[in-house]
Order: C-alpha cells, then sequence, then structure tokens
C-alpha cells in the first residue's frame, strides 16, 4: 500500500512513548538519488502567543514511524532527541 506526501500533510504527529502530540507533518526529506522518503518534519510549538516565531523544528527520520493511519502518523522517538534549530535546514516557514 502506499501514500502520497499530501497525504502525509494532513496527518498529526503522536510520540508513542510519552502521548505528546507534536504537530502536524509540514514537510518531508527525500534522497532524490534513489527517491526514498528519509525523514517527515513537523516544525516546533510557537512560542509566547505565537508572536516570536517557533522553537526548533522536529526532523523525524522515516525509520521511526511506527503507524501511519487515516489521521495520524505514530512514531516511537523521545523529541528531544529529533529537535533540529530551524535555521540549520533554511526552511520557509
Amino acid at each position: 500500500m502506499g501514500i502520497r506526501i499530501t497525504e502525509l500533510h494532513c496527518k498529526e504527529v503522536i510520540c508513542i512513548s510519552d502521548g505528546r502530540r507534536l504537530g502536524f507533518i509540514t514537510d518531508v526529506e527525500i534522497d532524490i538519488s534513489c527517491g526514498k522518503v528519509l525523514a517527515i518534519v513537523v516544525p516546533g510549538p510557537c512560542r509566547i502567543l505565537g508572536t516570536f516565531g517557533r522553537a526548533d523544528d522536529y526532523v523525524i527520520e522515516w525509520s521511526k514511524i511506527c503507524k501511519i493511519g487515516p489521521d495520524i502518523v505514530l512514531v516511537d522517538i523521545k523529541p528531544d532527541d529529533c529537535r533540529f534549530p530551524r535555521h540549520k535546514f533554511n526552511l520557509p516557514f
């Protein structure tokens, strides 16, 4: 069974280790030489009332995804282990 990247965009990511809701998938990282999805990107939580930008993004390796359901994606990772600064990836959002 396959899934389109546009279908991933609407799904919420939940960490199974502590039940924390990480947010919604906004981007994917793809290795174009072999055509594989390497990771999904979830923007970090908003800072004070959303006026001071966002915290670091969650970049979750594809191998850490346990289950993709109709509305959610379950991942087996500690949220602090997959945080990366926003400026490091030059993401447009």
